[in-house]
């Protein structure tokens, strides 16, 4: 599961102002630049050519689901397909422009001292230089980690922003008969469980800045609270208060977590330290408050609440506790996640038999409805750019998680079938 990943070299990196388009980002595949990914030769020390294959799989994939591109057709490919073509001065850019592309991906792969060694390249066509460039190194097993971490870096370089694909997404999975925590890349692939509880784990959350979960568990009976380093596997039940230890979320500083707690009768949202110890009650109502979490300022956390009859989303000042409404409409709205960009708070509503998903401002404004169509859509998470969102859906009978563009589109599913699925959340940058 732990990453053998080497090490990369950035070799060149021009800032997006430098680059020939303008991108809307909120909007993918408005203005998507074609773009040519090539099937990266052989270099040195003949290499398994499965490794070049997996890697144009793996980044192609990335890069078609973010929408900011349109792949150019391989079958259309000309002579400086096959070329190296590591440096500029080497690569025909007369050819791609023929074929239409603006924008260039090419690269070779080769083995050293039983390393598989990756350089991969973006070019802008149209200006004939290259944008960036990066050298992978590692097993033949960190391919995929390696295509990631390269359509990270091209979405960085075309954008400003780092993408989220080499980072993970936690979920729970029946697939033992139990409840349980897994871990899997941003497509799927490799999901490796991560605890043994034999009891229902619901609702996990990532550390912000190390790599650790925490999540509500019955191992014993009841709902509490634990906390989870990925790698070592050390474990430890971190708030045990009497009655509900629910929906753990980190603060962006990683100090501390809000969640709720029924300890005094009634289901209210708390402050505490990662140790587990009291700092806030947050809330005091009659109703039932859950679901909280925080904005990425640390000062403010959405919430579900039912104090008004049906269940609703409010915002709350974590330090003047003033409360405001900010949903309106729906027989249930659940699930709030606020993105890491601030601007947008993502949660469930439903409307008829139906949950689907709606993003909202913060004040309430400009409310927007995201899915469509069969099935329920729960329970979503946003990647750690803001640009995408999981989420679990029932639309091909057991529930699966999906993953989408943050405007609605896209939508595919990466958890695989024959268990449900559900409660995705998605790491931090790994």
């Amino acid at each position: 599961m732990r990453c053998r990943l080497l090490g990369f070299l950035v070799l060149l990196f021009l800032p997006f102002s430098g680059f020939a388009y303008q991108l809307e980002v909120r909007s993918p595949g408005q203005q998507a630049i074609p773009l040519a990914v090539t099937q990266f030769p052989a270099m040195e020390g003949n290499p398994p050519a499965e490794v070049a294959r997996e890697f144009h799989e793996v980044l192609s994939n990335d890069l078609d689901f973010c929408g900011l591109f349109r792949l150019v057709d391989p079958g259309a490919f000309l002579s400086d397909a096959g070329r190296l073509g590591l440096e500029s001065r080497r690569v025909d850019f007369e050819q791609w422009r023929t074929l239409g592309a603006q924008a260039l991906i090419k690269g070779g792969v080769s083995l050293q001292g039983g390393q598989v060694v990756i350089e991969a390249r973006l070019y802008d066509v149209l200006r004939r230089r290259l944008l960036t460039g990066q050298r992978y190194s590692g097993t033949a097993k960190d391919v995929r980690t390696m295509a990631h971490a390269f359509a990270d870096q091209i979405l960085k370089s075309m954008t400003g922003d780092m993408g989220p694909f080499k980072a993970k997404i936690a979920f729970i999975s029946d697939q033992s008969g139990r409840k349980e925590l897994y871990l899997m890349d941003v497509d799927g692939h490799e999901p490796v469980r991560l605890t043994d509880h034999n009891a229902i784990v619901l609702n996990p959350d990532f550390s912000p800045y190390s790599k650790e979960l925490i999540f509500t568990s019955y191992k014993t009976g009841t709902p509490d609270l634990y906390r989870k380093e990925i790698y070592t596997g050390r474990e430890a039940k971190i708030s045990s208060q009497k009655g509900l230890n629910i929906a753990g979320r980190f603060r962006g500083d990683g100090r501390a977590v809000a969640l709720t707690l029924s300890k005094d009768g009634n289901a209210e949202i708390y402050l505490i330290g990662t140790s587990g110890h009291i700092l806030k009650r947050l809330t005091r109502n009659w109703g039932i408050d859950v679901d909280p979490s925080w904005n990425p300022d640390g000062d403010k956390i959405a919430f579900v609440s039912d104090r008004l009859g049906n269940p609703h989303i409010f915002v709350l000042d974590v330090f003047s506790l003033k409360e405001e409404r900010i949903s309106f409409a729906g027989k249930y709205n659940a699930t709030p996640a606020w993105s890491p960009k601030g601007d947008r708070i993502v949660f469930s509503r439903l409307e008829g038999r139906t949950f689907d998903l709606y993003t909202v401002s913060p004040d309430g404004s400009d409310e927007r409805r995201l899915t469509f169509g069969a099935g329920n859509k729960e329970h979503p998470r946003w990647s750690p750019d803001g640009r995408f969102l999981a989420y679990s859906s029932d639309a091909g009978g057991k529930k699966a998680i999906y993953i989408m563009r943050a405007d609605g589109s896209g939508q595919r599913r990466i958890s695989s079938s024959g268990s449900n699925c559900l409660h995705p959340a998605w790491s931090p940058r790994w």
